[in-house]
């Protein structure tokens, strides 16, 4: 199984904002969109998701062209997105917001025992980390194909990020997760394969393995 953009471009209006990116994230396993602010990872997590049309290009899901299916129905054949902003229901408890995903909470708070005492306090009260692992525990509810987070550690703890992307890359589903910088204990993981895919300016600058890639190094196109 694994999820692709093909030659895909998107346009916000005059601005084309990813220019013929192809990529595919393999499953299972986990794969990074890396890139600065205004790199086009976050546009790209969108475009597989659906969120946002392409102008051109596909989006493939198991060899199947699922470009013009919309995100509605993506997500009833089992792909979910957490998106870096607005991941919650901030009027709901944490509880209300982890049911709506399943009745059986137990695999969410194993995965995260901090949000046992939060589950009565309503989640726009939460701090960031902590609206994090409530909107990830509830992807992980849900079991999904196909799971795009958008910087899924953001506002956590070193120790909560690291509990993360264990968590992750344990699923038995396809992955993609966007961030800016790569997370230093992908580089030496052990076991599944981490596959980096590289964004600058709307392009794929480098496709590979994490632990081909070098920090602090620029990379030419491959």
């Amino acid at each position: 199984m694994s999820i692709a953009l093909r030659h895909a471009r998107v346009r916000y209006g005059p601005l084309e904002a990813l220019h013929g990116v192809t990529l595919v994230a393999p499953a299972p396993g986990l794969t990074v969109l890396l890139g600065r602010n205004g790199s086009g990872r976050t546009t790209a997590l969108r475009a597989l998701a659906g969120t946002v049309p392409l102008s051109a290009g596909a989006v493939v899901w198991d060899g199947n062209d699922v470009t013009r299916l919309s995100a509605f129905e993506r997500a009833r054949r089992g792909l979910r997105l957490v998106p870096e902003r607005r991941a919650v229901f901030g009027s709901l408890t944490v509880a209300e917001n982890l049911e709506l995903a399943g009745a059986d909470l137990a695999p969410a708070l194993d995965a995260y025992p901090q949000l046992t005492p939060l589950l009565p306090r309503r989640a726009g009260t939460l701090s960031g980390g902590e609206q994090r692992m409530v909107a990830l525990s509830r992807a992980l509810l849900a079991r999904a194909r196909v799971l795009l987070v958008d910087e899924p550690a953001q506002g956590m703890s070193p120790t909560v990020a690291a509990r993360t992307y264990e968590l992750l890359g344990a699923l038995d589903a396809c992955v993609v997760v966007a961030e800016q910088r790569l997370p230093p204990g992908l580089r030496q993981r052990t076991g599944r394969i981490v596959c980096v895919h590289e964004l600058s300016r709307g392009a794929v600058v480098f496709s590979g393995e994490a632990a081909e890639r070098t920090p602090g190094r620029p990379h030419r196109r491959r």
